[in-house]
């Protein structure tokens, strides 16, 4: 039994960084954070450039070996990247970019969601900011709203420090409660 187990050959296993993200799909909203963590499993694997350089034909008649090399190189890579992106994006989405290469689909994404989630991140804080709690109203409803808001910014990847949640809490009192 030992020796079957040594002879066997080692299985590849996805690294946990890879496991991690493939759990989230991108769904619009998450863009950015999505895309950072795709840039980090990326990079770890040494194909990030696949993003920034769009796969160019090459005629094999008049290229060099190099070139040949290079361009088979970028393709498999490209296909991999791929893979990953597809595969971690949701249905509606999968079905869309499905032919897409990474490069044309990256510069597809940015201007489809990059600019989307930015603004409605904007739309959350800027009501956030201006949610005051007046004078005589129940705090209960106000505490639950600003609860709200902050959900609703931690779905669009905004991360915060709990002492600033509490100055944010603390700004949108009146001062009868400072």
């Amino acid at each position: 039994m030992v020796m079957v187990l040594l002879l066997k050959p080692p299985t590849k296993t996805p690294t946990s960084l890879s496991c991690r993200f493939c759990q989230e799909k991108l769904t619009g909203l998450n863009y950015m954070e999505w895309m950072r963590n795709l840039n980090m499993v990326l990079r770890y694997k040494n194909k990030e450039y696949v993003l920034d350089k769009p796969l160019v034909e090459i005629h094999e008649t008049t290229a060099t070996l190099g070139e040949i090399a290079f361009y088979n190189k970028h393709h498999d890579n490209a296909t991999k990247v791929d893979c990953i992106m597809v595969a971690t994006m949701t249905l509606e989405l999968q079905k869309f970019y499905e032919d897409y290469f990474p490069y044309e689909m990256s510069l597809d994404l940015t201007e489809k969601f990059h600019k989307k989630a930015r603004q409605e991140r904007y739309k959350v804080v800027k009501s956030h900011m201006t949610c005051k709690l007046k004078e005589g109203d129940p705090v209960c409803a106000h505490m639950q709203m600003i609860e709200r808001y902050v959900e609703q910014l931690e779905k669009l990847n905004v991360s915060f420090d709990p002492e600033f949640v509490i100055d944010m809490v603390f700004n949108s009192l009146p001062h009868s409660y400072h």
